[in-house]
C-alpha cells in the first residue's frame, strides 16, 4: 500500500474518533469500508465532500471504498444533529436523487481498479422486502431501549420529543452495517462525528447477533472560524451540480475563504502532500494579499468537481468583476456565468427593436435605463472616461449601440466609474 490511511488522516486533521484495533486492522490487510450518503437532494453539497475525500484516501491507501446511498433510510430520516424531523421522500424522488449522486461519486472514486474498486450500494435493496415484524424480531431484540436512549442523537431531542420513526433510525442504520458485514465482508464504517452513535450501534449489533467484530472511524465536523456553518452562504448550499451552483460561484466560495479556514480546507479537500501544503503556506505568509493558499485550493477543487475549462471560465469571470477583464473575455462567458458574476447588480430592460435599430449611448443610459439621472451628467462622465459598455470605454457621447454588441444575444454590461455595474437585458 502506498500510504497508511490513518496516518494520512491524522496529519490532515481528519480523525475525531477511532475504535481500538481499527488502525492495526487497516495496516495489516485490505479492508472494505463504507460511508452512508443522505439521498434527500439530487446533488451532493460541499459538506458531503468530507466523506467523499475520506473514501478517496481510503482507496488510495489500497482499501475498498463503498458508498451507501440511503434509499431506505431516506424514507425514515436521521435525527443526528437536527432539531426537527425532516420531510420524508417518495420512492420515485429517492431513485432520481440516488442516480444523480452516483454520477457525482464516480468523478472521485475509481470503480474499475480490480480488488479495491469502489462500489455503490443502496440500502433500499435489502430493506424493501423486510417486514416490520421481521425487523423487530431479528434486529430490535438485540438492542435495548436503555442503549438507544444513551445516544446523544436521542438524548438531545428528548426534551422536545421525537417520533418513533426517528428513534428507530439507529437500528435501521445499525442493520445496514450488519447486512454489509455479513454479505460483503465490510468491516469498517466511517462518517462524521455526529454519526458515531449510529455507527457503534452497528458494531454492537454485529457483536450481539453474530459474535462478529467490526470497526468505526469518524471525522470532525467542519466549523468555520467565524462560527457560521460550513458549506452555506447567504443564498444557500454550495452544491456540486453546476445547475444548482455555477462553477463561478463554486470557485468564489473557496477563493473567499478566510486564511484560517483555508489552512483547514486545503488539508481536507485537496490531495496535496504535506510538503506541498507547507510550501504553499510559507508563500502565503510572505505575501498574504496574493491569496496563494486560497487560489491553490480553489483551483484544485474546482477542476476536480467540474473541469479545467470551468475553472478557466471562473477565473476569467472573476477578473471581469474585479476590473481586470476584457471585452473579449466578457463575450466568452456563458449566460449562466454572466448572470452568476453579476447577480444582485441592478438590471434594466430595453426592447429589442430599439437596440436592433441602434440607439444613442446617452439616451440608453439616461432615458431608457436611468443609470444616469440626466444627459448632462452622462456626457460629462463619458468625457472623463468613466463609462464603459461591455468592458470597452465609451470615447464619444454620439456613439450608437446596437444588437451586434450584445452578450449572449441579450445582455449589455454598463460600467459607471470603477465599481458600479448595471446589466441591460434586451428583449
Amino acid at each position: 500500500m502506498e500510504k497508511k490511511f490513518v496516518d494520512e488522516l491524522r496529519w490532515r486533521g481528519m480523525i475525531q474518533d477511532i475504535m481500538p484495533g481499527t488502525e492495526e486492522l487497516l495496516n495489516k490487510q485490505m479492508v472494505a469500508g463504507y460511508i452512508g450518503f443522505d439521498p434527500t437532494a439530487d446533488s451532493l453539497g460541499i459538506g458531503n465532500m468530507v466523506p467523499v475525500m475520506l473514501l478517496l484516501h481510503f482507496q488510495q491507501a489500497g482499501h475498498k471504498p463503498i458508498a451507501l446511498v440511503g434509499g431506505a433510510t431516506g424514507m425514515v430520516g436521521d435525527p443526528s444533529g437536527k432539531s426537527a424531523e425532516r420531510n420524508l421522500l417518495d420512492e420515485a424522488t429517492l431513485n432520481h436523487n440516488v442516480a444523480c449522486q452516483k454520477k457525482q461519486l464516480e468523478k472521485f472514486l475509481d470503480f474499475n481498479c480490480g480488488p479495491n474498486s469502489a462500489e455503490i450500494v443502496n440500502n433500499y435493496d435489502w430493506f424493501k422486502g423486510f417486514s416490520f415484524l421481521e425487523f423487530i424480531r431479528d434486529v430490535g431484540k438485540h438492542i435495548s431501549i436503555n442503549y438507544m436512549m444513551a445516544k446523544d442523537s436521542v438524548k438531545n431531542r428528548m426534551e422536545n420529543g421525537m417520533s418513533f420513526t426517528e428513534f428507530s433510525y439507529q437500528l435501521v442504520q445499525g442493520y445496514d452495517f450488519y447486512h454489509l458485514w455479513k454479505n460483503k465482508n465490510i468491516q469498517l464504517q466511517m462518517g462524521g462525528s455526529d454519526q458515531w452513535g449510529n455507527i457503534v450501534t452497528g458494531t454492537e449489533l454485529i457483536r450481539r447477533k453474530s459474535g462478529g467484530e467490526a470497526f468505526a472511524l469518524t471525522t470532525p465536523l467542519i466549523k468555520k472560524a467565524d462560527g457560521t456553518k460550513f458549506g452555506k452562504t447567504e443564498s444557500g448550499n454550495i452544491w456540486l451540480d453546476k445547475a444548482k451552483t455555477s462553477p463561478y460561484k463554486f470557485y468564489q466560495f473557496w477563493l473567499n475563504a478566510s486564511d484560517e479556514d483555508t489552512k483547514t480546507y486545503i488539508r481536507i479537500f485537496t490531495l496535496f502532500t504535506k510538503e506541498e501544503i507547507e510550501s504553499l503556506e510559507t508563500a502565503h505568509a510572505a505575501a498574504p494579499h496574493l491569496r496563494t493558499l486560497q487560489k491553490a485550493l480553489a483551483k484544485d477543487i474546482t477542476i476536480r468537481v467540474h473541469s479545467e475549462a470551468d475553472f478557466n471560465a471562473a477565473v476569467e469571470a472573476s477578473e471581469i468583476l474585479f476590473g481586470k477583464g476584457t471585452a473579449e473575455g466578457l463575450q466568452k462567458l456563458s449566460e449562466e456565468d454572466f448572470l452568476s458574476v453579476f447577480e444582485g447588480v441592478e438590471q434594466f430592460a430595453v426592447s429589442g427593436q430599439e437596440v436592433e435599430a441602434g440607439i444613442n449611448i446617452v439616451e440608453l443610459i439616461t432615458e431608457k435605463t436611468k443609470i444616469f439621472p440626466s444627459k448632462g451628467e452622462a456626457r460629462k462622465m463619458i468625457q472623463g472616461g468613466g463609462v464603459s459598455v461591455n468592458k470597452t470605454k465609451v470615447e464619444n457621447a454620439e456613439m450608437s449601440v446596437n444588437a451586434e454588441q450584445l452578450i449572449n444575444n441579450k445582455y449589455m454590461l454598463v460600467q459607471k466609474g470603477k465599481k458600479n455595474y448595471y446589466v441591460i437585458k434586451v428583449g
